[in-house]
């Protein structure tokens, strides 16, 4: 199936909303690649969590909790301004398929920078008791 890419620039302690939701959720999504990088490599310094939910936070926060199910990715980005090389780890569950918008947030612990985010996303069809799992599951999370 083809792959859809996002990008952007998310400030800090926002959330960006990624729309994928469709009018018979007949397709699926799965990440496969997630990026962080700089708004000004070299120039700042950042340090802080971009993650990726199913659901829309009501709070955007550092913390990253690896038993959360409405977590898809989190990201962790750490670079001094006068180091040569960022230090970024991300990590995706990749077996997770949803077929409903998602959210991005970023909260930098130091200063409040902005960060540059990169998604790919491979899409799945969907048959209609995969398509009702993916709904279902989604509703109960929010």
């Amino acid at each position: 199936m083809p792959i859809k890419t996002f990008r952007g620039l998310i400030a800090d302690n926002t959330q960006d909303t990624i729309s994928l939701h469709t009018n018979n959720g007949s397709i699926g999504y799965r990440i496969v690649k997630f990026d962080l990088m700089s708004e000004a490599p070299g120039a700042k310094t950042l340090e802080g969590a971009c993650k990726i939910y199913k659901v829309k936070q009501t709070a955007v926060d550092g913390e990253v909790d690896f038993s959360d199910q409405t977590l898809l990715a989190a990201g962790e980005y750490h670079k001094e301004q006068n180091e040569a090389y960022p230090l970024s780890k991300a990590i995706i569950f990749d077996q997770e398929i949803f077929n409903q918008d998602i959210y991005v947030t970023w909260h930098d612990v130091k200063v409040g920078e902005s960060m540059n985010y990169y998604i790919e996303l491979e899409q799945v069809k969907l048959d209609l008791n995969e398509n009702t799992v993916a709904t279902l599951k989604d509703i109960r999370n929010s």
